[in-house]
């Protein structure tokens, strides 16, 4: 998955809008106005996105290009490394579940325009 199909991937979520609210090197995409993936532009070897923590540890221990999150809180992001063996439905369920994740912590009303 480079780059591109990673954005196309994320902007057709419903809800996601992405921004560079760090830096100019840093895209961000949200749903509701809560971080669920960011990715380094330049680099574009990684990104980041949310987990539940006991799926973040397993997700750890099963591969090993998913990794701490950097620069995030290891507890409940992990970075997923690009072109290090991982297929794109596995690549697809992270971002999902990343999606999920932020939808199900979202007041009840909200999350009911997402299902």
């Amino acid at each position: 998955m480079n780059i591109e199909e990673l954005r196309d991937y994320c902007i057709a979520k419903k809800g996601v809008t992405e921004s560079f609210p760090f830096d100019n090197d840093t895209l961000v995409f949200k749903v509701e106005g809560k971080i669920f993936l960011l990715v380094n532009v330049e680099k574009a070897d990684s990104f980041n996105v949310k987990c539940d923590p006991e799926e973040a540890i397993k997700q750890r221990e099963a591969y090993s290009a998913i990794v701490p999150g950097y620069h995030m809180n290891k507890k409940h992001w992990n970075t997923v490394l690009l072109n290090h063996g991982l297929n794109r439905q596995l690549l697809c369920k992270l971002i999902d579940d990343s999606y999920r994740l932020i939808i199900k912590g979202l007041p009840k009303k909200v999350q009911e325009g997402y299902l």
